[in-house]
Formats: structure tokens, C-alpha cells, sequence
């Protein structure tokens, strides 16, 4: 985990250190800053059975092998669309195995969407999912591994109207308390908490968020843990900017929504709080422009 920390933590700073170089020089300068850091580039799956995938999430086992999974299949959306999984072992990965699907019965089936893997401490692999037509209807579901990713369970529906993390890592608490970052785009976007107290026995339902005075639009959080217990939620919007909320009880209650000094075009982030305490995220330094905000559909 170490050296995919290190990586990240080095494209954060080109994302952000570099944004006032003239163009010419902020590619060259991230480049050679992207370079120098990288320890390991490699393709997956370079061999894939279908021509498009998306929504790559990756973990370190408990004893230190990487497993990744993503969503792929003819394109998102389609029918088709599966939850793939590949194991790094003796420095290769292994081929990709579709480890979940839509199937509901023999003449119907739906896409399956955003796969997200955690590791319980001395635990099982969770990987959590969804399967539905669309982000507005999709449910969620989940897998376990009970030998690191090897094989895996029958799939398990959460309960209803859970959704699960929907595209970034849930986080532990102190008091062992599983965070499930989550959002809901059925009536606009909204953003929510689920938790566990006993990793997937029982499940426990957030309010959702107060949008605050901007009315901001925001899916897809990352909790970052901050100094005195607070915790802190980050990530995208349909509002040009990234999204921030605060919490000093756990998770349980969020402060109103803030936009922040960075931009979002609508596309995906990620974060999290390293072991120093250091912050990395990533983003797309991009402003999204108004005339394209308009033709905003349903998010993955």
C-alpha cells in the first residue's frame, strides 16, 4: 500500500503544484514529476473480452498482494456489463475472471455498476456493487472472500434501499464503526452515510445531507479523517467545484454543503488519509463549463 500511496501522493502534487505553468512547461514538468515517481506501470488486463471498462477500484490484502476489480462489458450501461476481478501474484496479474453479473432470469438482465473493494482488518475481501438499469434504480450488493480474493461468495443484496459505498472506499472508525460513503440520484443528487457496526450483520441508515445554501448536487464522497475525531467528506458535484462536509459525532450528523476553491467537470475524485495523516486527492484540474452542465445525464 505503501507504493500506491507514494504514487498518488505524487500525482496530487503535479495536479496541484503545477496548475500556474505556462501549458508547454506544466506538461513537460508533469511529466518528469509523473516519471520519477512511478514505481510499477502495467496493464491488468491487457486482453479483454470486451471493448470497454470503467470504475477501477484496487486493495491490498491482508497479507500485502493487490486485488483490483473494475466493471466492463460492451459499454456502461449495456446489459452485458459485468463485475471483473484480477489477483497480483508472483509480480503478474492474473487473467481477469467476471466474478458478478445483472442476470435476474433467462430472458432478463442489467448492467452492474462501480465495484468497490475493502479489506477487513484479519477479514474477509468485501467487494460491494450494484445492478440495476440506471443509477436512479440500480440496488446494492455485495461479495465476500474468504481467501483473499481467490474465490468468491453467492452474491448477497443489501438490505432495501441500500446502496453501499458508491464508488470510493469505505473507512474505519476507532470505535469500529464501517462508513459507507454513499449518494442517491433518483431526485436530483444527494448525498447520504450507511454504516455497519459488525462489518455487513447489521446495517444502519443515514439522513441525507443538507445541500446548504448553494443547493449543491453531489454524489460520489471520500471520507478523510482530521484532528480532534473530525471527519471530513470530499468529491464530485454537478456545481463546477468539489464539495466539502464536516462531522464531529462519527459520521452520524454533516454540516451543511460548502463548495471549494477547486474545480470538478462533473467527473470523479477520489482521497484519503495516509498513516502520517497526510491528505492525497485526485481530481481533474478542470473547470467545467456552464453550457455543458446542461447536458448532464445520470452519473456512474
Amino acid at each position: 500500500m505503501k507504493r500506491i500511496q507514494t504514487t498518488l501522493m505524487l500525482l496530487c502534487v503535479i495536479l496541484l503544484g503545477s496548475c500556474k505553468q505556462p501549458e508547454e512547461k506544466k506538461i513537460a514538468l508533469a511529466d518528469k514529476t509523473w516519471k520519477e515517481g512511478v514505481l510499477v506501470e502495467e496493464f491488468i488486463n491487457e486482453n479483454a473480452p470486451y471493448p470497454s471498462c470503467h470504475a477501477a477500484t484496487i486493495v491490498e490484502t491482508t497479507h500485502g498482494e493487490l486485488v483490483a476489480s473494475w466493471f466492463g462489458g460492451t459499454k456502461e450501461r449495456n446489459p452485458d456489463v459485468g463485475i471483473w476481478v484480477s489477483k497480483r501474484k508472483n509480480g503478474k496479474w492474473t487473467e481477469a475472471i467476471e466474478v458478478a453479473n445483472g442476470v435476474q432470469n433467462d430472458t432478463l438482465r442489467y448492467p452492474t455498476w462501480n465495484p468497490v473493494l475493502y479489506q477487513i482488518p484479519d477479514g474477509d475481501l468485501v467487494l460491494f456493487y450494484k445492478i440495476g438499469p440506471s443509477p436512479s434504480t440500480w440496488w446494492g450488493m455485495l461479495m465476500r472472500s474468504s481467501d483473499e480474493g481467490e474465490t468468491w461468495s453467492s452474491p448477497e443484496k443489501m438490505p432495501e434501499d441500500y446502496l453501499g459505498p458508491i464508488k470510493n472506499k469505505p473507512v474505519l472508525l476507532e470505535n469500529g464503526t464501517l462508513l459507507l460513503p454513499s449518494s442517491v440520484e433518483g431526485n436530483g443528487w444527494n448525498l447520504r452515510m450507511e454504516s455497519t457496526p459488525d462489518f455487513g450483520k447489521t446495517w444502519v441508515m443515514g439522513d441525507t445531507l443538507p445541500k446548504g445554501v448553494n443547493k449543491i448536487n453531489a454524489i460520489q464522497p471520500s471520507v478523510l479523517f482530521h484532528e480532534n475525531g473530525k471527519l471530513q467528506q470530499i468529491g464530485r458535484t454537478r456545481n463546477r467545484h468539489l464539495f466539502s462536509t464536516w462531522s464531529e459525532d462519527n459520521g452520524k450528523t454533516w454540516s451543511d454543503l460548502e463548495l471549494l476553491n477547486m474545480p470538478n467537470n462533473s467527473s470523479g475524485t477520489d482521497a484519503v488519509t495516509m498513516k502520517n495523516g497526510e491528505h492525497v486527492l485526485i481530481y481533474n484540474h478542470v473547470w467545467y463549463q456552464m453550457k455543458a452542465q446542461q447536458k448532464v445525464i445520470e452519473a456512474h
